[in-house]
């Protein structure tokens, strides 16, 4: 009796739509065409208030300083008004946090509306799709420029177009830039060359991926690089939105005259395939939903045009839900729905209230190594320690150290100290204490560090060391 396992060849029995896919295979270039709309007014006011959000907040001042200016060098983030530390890198969690479930709450209500809507992939992308447009024409002119030989007019439309990209992307990158560096001070010294090595390393290298990115990778950025595209399906069910193609109504799809009478044996799809050419990742909503969509609903103001052209309803290809196209009941307000609501209320609040609450000082205690302790002429026992002080607030403060924990323990020295707005002191501190009072060889303390104004106040933990007691 043979061991091996029989093999039989199986692939007369593959499907017909299945086929060999070359991962190495050369990108097809995808030839948009312009649509105007419901829903693209709707990203205007998405797109551009991301844009000039952008672009506009490095030179709005706040104050003293720029409104927004991570400035590394001095590990100071100043974000409207109000300047953090490293020392606050937890609330940048909170913030990831809470974006993330948001992510997850629009996901499981309106599908990818954050991709089609307001990503910056796409934001950017659409304006370098704009400047193409501009300087070589529709689709149809754009197709015909690319396979038409290289003449006067195709490298003057080619040319303008790369300059309106490098401008944008120029545009960007040293917007970019401009909020780890003051802008006012960095766009003279770049003009001028006198700009540092980093500075102008990084803005060359924002330039030129926004230029590769919006220009020439665009769909591929959100189908190969972007792992949203990804995960979506396992956040999608039957009541999410989407945008979809009613095959019920529009097939089987047929071509005809503007106007005239739909045949009986045909739907209202005429095959114009509109839906496919305005798609920015080149797909055919027809086939069903696909990772590949980004919900942008192009082909939903496409077909919505084609409609009333001849005379139909709208909404052959228009946001709903599978339940809603099977014609079962929509459930608007799920468990996974609510539970993701509550759970960014409860963090968004959770995060004022830190915000809110937090007090710009903080204190480090830092206890000498290089010995246990020590017994001055008085018998007591000594520590030394050295005291960290941020003074995290605008203003300058003088703060009062005082220390608790043993009893009758007390500072030998001076026990004040100036702190700048915005700076790091260090105070060292002697502590003495009766070896009466020490119960144990290590004893928890507490250092307290107060403003004489008495607004700002913080604690820092260390021990006190002693003799062992018989």
């Amino acid at each position: 009796m043979s061991d091996k396992i029989p093999l039989h060849d199986v692939s007369e029995f593959a499907p017909a739509e299945v086929s060999e896919v070359d991962l190495y295979q050369k990108r097809e270039k995808i030839y948009t065409r312009k649509i105007e709309g419901f829903f693209q007014r709707v990203r205007l006011f998405t797109g551009w208030p991301l844009l000039l959000g952008y672009f506009l907040l490095p030179w709005i001042h706040w104050g003293e300083r720029q409104s927004v200016l991570f400035d590394l060098p001095a590990r100071k983030f100043h974000i409207l008004g109000l300047t953090f530390w490293p020392q606050d890198l937890s609330m940048l969690a909170w913030v990831l946090i809470i974006a993330a479930w948001s992510l997850f709450f629009v996901t499981v209500w309106a599908g990818r509306v954050w991709c089609g809507y307001t990503c910056p992939q796409t934001v950017w992308t659409s304006i370098f799709m704009w400047a193409e447009q501009f300087s070589e024409g529709t689709r149809n002119q754009r197709i015909k420029l690319d396979k038409s030989p290289l003449s006067f007019n195709k490298a003057w439309r080619k040319s303008l177009k790369h300059v309106m990209w490098m401008g944008f992307a120029a545009l960007t990158g040293v917007t970019f830039i401009g909020y780890f560096t003051p802008i006012r001070e960095l766009i003279p010294d770049l003009l001028g060359l006198q700009a540092n090595m980093w500075a102008v390393a990084f803005t060359i290298f924002f330039t030129l991926a926004t230029y590769i990115n919006a220009g020439y990778m665009r769909e591929q950025v959100c189908l190969y690089m972007c792992p949203y595209a990804r995960f979506q399906s396992v956040m999608f069910d039957a009541d999410t939105l989407t945008v979809s193609y009613d095959t019920a109504r529009g097939e089987p799809r047929g071509a005809r005259k503007r106007h005239a009478s739909k045949p009986e044996d045909k739907g209202d799809c005429i095959d114009c395939e509109l839906c496919v050419q305005v798609c920015p990742t080149g797909i055919d909503i027809r086939n069903g939903m696909q990772y590949e969509c980004i919900t942008c609903a192009l082909c939903i103001d496409a077909c919505n045009s084609v409609m009333d052209k001849m005379g139909y309803d709208k909404g052959l290809i228009r946001y709903t839900s599978e339940n809603a196209l099977n014609g079962k009941e929509v459930h608007w307000l799920r468990p996974r729905l609510i539970g993701y609501a509550v759970g960014i209320l409860v963090m968004v609040v959770a995060f004022g209230a830190r915000i809110y609450l937090r007090t710009p000082l903080e204190v480090d205690a830092i206890r000498d190594r290089n010995s246990l302790y020590t017994t001055n002429n008085m018998g007591m026992i000594e520590n030394i320690y050295t005291l960290k002080i941020i003074n995290m607030d605008d203003h300058a403060h003088r703060f009062v150290v005082s220390a608790s924990g043993i009893k009758e323990l007390a500072i030998s020295g001076n026990n004040t100290i100036e702190a700048p707005a915005g700076e790091i002191v260090e105070l060292p501190l002697r502590l003495e204490a009766d070896p009466a009072y020490l119960r144990e060889t290590s004893t928890e303390i507490e250092f307290s560090v107060s403003s004489e104004s008495g607004n700002l106040s913080a604690t820092s933990e260390s021990r006190f060391l002693g003799p062992r007691t018989m």
